[in-house]
């Protein structure tokens, strides 16, 4: 296809002579608008051979970085983009070494090398970090266009001093280089570089220029023929052919894409005609859209004019696109998967047809139990979605949760979504908190940062909202300012207003909803768990007296009481 990004990729991995490959590659080439706006990608990893779980960590960074690249922002730079997906991964395989044997042993946990290519438009991007090495053919040889992070105490006694899964704070190497059609890239772990010559390398490649696997099979094999005592893995890409850049694309190596023009109803962009406006806030405009290829709705999300001035809030506001996309969950609204380029800064989402949870309240204030559990359960299965992925929601509320035509509820807002190892723009720990003050875990105030509980906390008083009609601390939780306030904060039950709620549920959200972050649940699971089968001290839970449930019943009861008594002695004295 003239004027469109071709390349020919070749590839080729074996354990060697280690009794198993710890070595993990992949490469990914997409179609139509996200060739365009993304390019092509492909990726190796070496798990370091001290470590039983290397390989899984190796494994991951892989997968990782070529599923989450293509989640980021059409906005972002490569390099931001990039940088991003490789701390979220690095944070995540460094809690797992945190977290297993190899909290003291760094050389026995999740740890790996990471070497990445991206090819966008006429440029090429590195990432590194580590012993592995990319080149560039240069005729009969090679040029290395990495510098590996392997220092040598003395002849023979070596370690690697930058890697992922050893430390929260990774430093990336990064390079961008123009290319043209003809150019070669090559990617080879350390059992290969430290065996075979550049010079051999690249004659393997001149000699078999129309079947790129077959070369890299040859380069694995010469190099276990010569001795090499390591895992084996070969990466090969050639330009075939490059696209003449875009205006934006020149000035994206500047500046961002450019902010969409004023919208209105039958308003064109990007290949989407805008119907109507559906919401207006400080941080957002969000209109519904049809697209014009598919006629399918989807929700377009513009920045508000003094967001675009906020260098924070804007990162804030672009990384909601690549959370929806780095989450599969029928419980989270997705981005939209279109097919065509982005040419302007906006988000883009499916559009669900419903009402807010804000307004299902509203319509129904006498719900049935089982009915508001069933939504609970829900939504706690979308905010696991994020767990999942090492991401806390942060702004869970029923204003940012839709209930669709269907019944099912569904997550809609990543505005405050904190990613693990990303430390600039969404979810910064110097940024003011984001979430909102009646659904936020008391921690929050104290300055602290979250974590999974303060998630759940937020759950919990969605939970007794829909139970109770209000919240279960009042306005005091967002009063809290030091850990006498905290200590101050009392849980008003449930079934002082819903004297339909059992004890043993009343339990769980007491669980949940306790003011100190350990005392709470550790995983929504249990939580949801805990709402649909009765937990023994929870049911043998002493029901505190009808004067502490409900006063004005026990105070008429008393009454009544003495009305009696009255007419009876009444009664006898005139009997």
């Amino acid at each position: 296809m003239a004027g469109y990004l071709r390349v020919s990729i070749g590839q080729h991995s074996d354990a060697g002579a280690k009794p198993s490959n710890q070595d993990f590659h992949g490469a990914r080439v997409p179609e139509g608008a996200e060739l365009e706006s993304k390019g092509v990608a492909m990726a190796l990893a070496d798990g370091i051979s001290s470590s039983d779980v290397a390989h899984i960590a190796s494994e991951t960074a892989v997968k990782s970085f070529l599923q989450d690249y293509y989640c980021t922002s059409a906005a972002w730079s490569v390099k931001k983009s990039a940088d991003r997906v490789i701390n979220a991964t690095n944070a995540w395989l460094t809690s797992h070494t945190n977290n297993s044997w190899a909290r003291y042993d760094k050389d026995r946990g999740y740890v790996c090398t990471f070497t990445g290519l991206i090819i966008k438009s006429a440029r090429a991007y590195l990432l590194h970090v580590g012993d592995a090495r990319a080149y560039r053919v240069q005729g009969r040889t090679l040029e290395q266009l990495t510098r590996d992070h392997r220092h040598w105490t003395s002849p023979g006694k070596s370690y690697l001093g930058r890697a992922l899964g050893v430390n929260d704070q990774l430093e990336i190497d990064y390079h961008s280089l123009s290319v043209v059609p003809g150019d070669i890239f090559v990617l080879v772990t350390d059992g290969i570089h430290e065996t075979l010559t550049p010079g051999a390398i690249a004659a393997v490649i001149a000699d078999n220029p129309d079947d790129l696997d077959e070369a890299a099979r040859i380069i694995v094999g010469a190099a276990y023929e010569q001795g090499s005592d390591d895992n084996l893995t070969v990466q090969i890409l050639r330009i075939d052919e490059t696209p003449q850049p875009k205006l934006y694309e020149l000035q994206q190596h500047v500046t961002e894409l450019p902010f969409p023009p004023t919208l209105n109803a039958r308003s064109q962009i990007d290949g989407f005609e805008i119907v109507r406006e559906l919401h207006m806030s400080s941080r957002s405009y969000v209109y519904l859209a049809l697209d014009t290829a598919t006629g399918r709705p989807a929700v377009l999300k513009v920045p508000a004019t003094d967001v675009r001035e906020d260098p924070v809030a804007l990162e804030q506001f672009l990384a909601e696109e690549w959370v929806a996309r780095r989450i599969d969950s029928p419980y989270v609204l997705r981005a939209y998967d279109r097919a065509h380029a982005q040419n302007y800064l906006y988000v883009a989402t499916e559009y669900i047809e419903g009402q807010t949870l804000d307004q299902w309240l509203r319509d129904n204030p006498d719900a049935p139990f089982s009915k508001v559990r069933a939504l609970v359960e829900q939504i706690g299965k979308g905010l696991r979605a994020f767990h999942r992925q090492d991401m806390l929601h942060q702004d869970l509320r029923p204003a940012n949760i839709m209930i669709d035509s269907l019944g099912t509820a569904k997550l809609i807002d990543f505005g405050a979504v904190q990613v693990a190892g990303v430390s600039e723009g969404i979810g910064s720990e110097n940024a003011p908190m984001l979430g909102t003050q009646q659904y936020s875990a008391p921690e929050y105030f104290l300055g602290e940062c979250g974590s999974a509980r303060s998630d759940i906390f937020s759950l919990g008083v969605v939970a007794y909202q829909m139970l109770a009609g209000r919240l279960p601390y009042g306005p005091e939780a967002s009063q809290v300012k030091n850990r006498a306030g905290l200590n101050r904060l009392r849980y008003d039950p449930v079934y002082h207003y819903n004297r339909s709620c059992p004890t043993w549920i009343d339990g769980a959200l007491r669980k949940a909803l306790h003011p100190k972050p350990d005392r709470r649940y550790e995983d929504v699971s249990e939580f949801i768990h805990d709402l649909y089968h009765p937990r023994r001290e929870f049911v043998n839970a002493v029901r505190p007296p009808l004067l502490e449930r409900n006063p004005e019943a026990f105070w008429k009861g008393v009454s009544g009481l003495l009305a009696v008594l009255l007419i009876v002695q009444l009664i006898l004295s005139y009997g």
